[in-house]
């Protein structure tokens, strides 16, 4: 799990150099300050289980195994990328690994990871899926949607609301009068809870538990995981509707820090055995970057391919 954090802090760093020097393209969204989620669940899923995914992907992702060259080569929108290059930043997706990609209509996910569970229940699956999502997507219908069909059919999914307190600019209180947003799940007679999202433990224990529930039939489970990004909402976004005193407040509650005392706390693991793994994901960071600055850009026919699934290909050359 710490590698998996640090992988995807210095991924996500390296992201943002480089978008600041104009050579990644789009929008670039980063997961910076909220890796013990997305680790700390994905710890307790197989290769063969779901997820949905958020514009603040890239954490989901290598959290759940995705590729790090892979990843890279699509930021840059080269075609060694996941997508060839076509889906950037906000839109990559690996359907061998689960992963069932970002969605640039906000709540879509709900949808979408509800689906997957559903189909996981039809085929007689103990395969779960999972949707993360932001505190301000429980605003759109698709939440309330997917909550209520997910508990009235029990479907195998896990609902994982990582609130970092704003909606793009907006701060929690002033788009919703609730507090925790883990208390809408008693409208559905689902279980839930919120935690502390910082401490990448907490979250694993929680997600072990709702996991084991959704692979033994017994439904659906709501947790809200309190957190905090840590750049603003895109890469270019100053933050300037944030508090200088929360900001500076919640960079105390920095997870890899906390994790790192906890690892050597419990003697776990020694200074020097996470500097190896430190110098470790440099390196393959490195070679990631190496990968997508050797490939090239997709060729100019390529934007027509690729568009529709192979059924739909099939069908229309009959």
């Amino acid at each position: 799990m710490y590698r998996k954090m640090l992988s995807i802090r210095k991924f996500e760093k390296t992201a943002s150099t480089f978008f600041a020097e104009g050579k990644i393209p789009g929008f670039v969204h980063l997961y910076i300050g909220e890796e013990a989620i997305a680790v700390g669940a994905c710890a307790n899923l197989r290769d063969d289980d779901y997820i949905t995914s958020t514009h603040r992907g890239h954490g989901h992702i290598v959290a759940k195994g995705g590729n790090l060259k892979y990843m890279m080569a699509e930021l840059f929108g080269k075609e060694t990328g996941y997508c060839k290059g076509k889906g950037g930043s906000m839109h990559i997706a690996d359907a061998e690994l689960g992963i069932l990609g970002a969605n640039g209509i906000v709540g879509a996910g709900h949808l979408i990871a509800t689906g997957a569970a559903w189909s996981a229940h039809y085929r007689g699956s103990d395969q779960v899926s999972v949707c993360f999502f932001g505190d301000a997507s429980t605003n759109q219908s698709t939440f309330h949607e997917a909550m209520n069909l997910a508990s009235l059919w029990k479907l195998p999914v896990i609902f994982i609301c990582e609130n970092n307190l704003y909606g793009i600019s907006v701060s929690q209180a002033r788009h919703q009068t609730i507090k925790d947003i883990a208390k809408r799940a008693e409208g559905y007679c689902m279980p839930s809870l919120t935690a502390d999202g910082n401490d990448v433990v907490t979250v694993y224990e929680h997600v072990q538990e709702a996991v084991q529930r959704a692979r033994d039939g017994e439904g659906p489970t709501l947790l809200e995981f309190k957190t905090y990004r840590q750049h603003g909402h895109f890469e270019g976004d100053p933050g300037a509707y944030r508090p200088k005193e929360e900001v500076e407040a919640w960079l105390l509650k920095d997870p890899i820090p906390r994790f790192e005392d906890y690892l050597m706390e419990h003697k776990l693991m020694t200074a020097d055995e996470l500097k190896q793994i430190e110098d470790e994901v440099d390196g393959e960071i490195q070679e990631a970057l190496d990968f997508a600055f050797a490939s090239d850009y997709p060729a100019l026919e390529s934007s027509v391919q690729g568009i529709y699934s192979d059924i739909v290909e099939e069908a229309r050359s009959r």
